[in-house]
């Protein structure tokens, strides 16, 4: 949707370009250094990797910090990424509004599903 106020200047929609460029980037690049991390963990494990190795590497608070970080990183990473999805595609705005309000309550939702999971081992 543009607006035009009389003057040469158009204006559409929010311009968050750099910002969320930039946090598109490094919430990936936290996700792959957490993955790597991760992976060393899993490969130097000693013995068959079930429910108890997998409690004993998220056992310790510090591990569950960082995976909250980490999930906390991965939502806002999803939320750009959907929302721009959604402002570049969805051209009605209730409709864009709808599926805003939507992907934000489900995110929170998977954070606080996260939360309960990490804190329960």
């Amino acid at each position: 949707m543009s607006v035009n106020y009389g003057s040469k200047r158009v204006v559409s929609g929010a311009h968050y370009g750099l910002r969320d460029w930039l946090a598109q980037r490094v919430t990936a690049a936290l996700m792959a250094l957490f993955t790597i991390a991760l992976l060393v963990q899993v490969i130097f494990t000693s013995g068959p990797l079930g429910y108890e190795g997998w409690a004993g590497i998220f056992a310790a608070q510090w591990m569950k910090v960082l995976t909250f970080v980490v999930i906390v990183a991965l939502l806002y990473h999803v939320w750009v990424g959907m929302r721009d999805i959604w402002m570049d595609y969805i051209k009605p705005v209730g409709v864009r509004l709808v599926l805003h309000v939507f992907t934000l309550v489900w995110l929170v939702g998977c954070a606080g599903w996260a939360f309960s999971v990490l804190w329960r081992l």
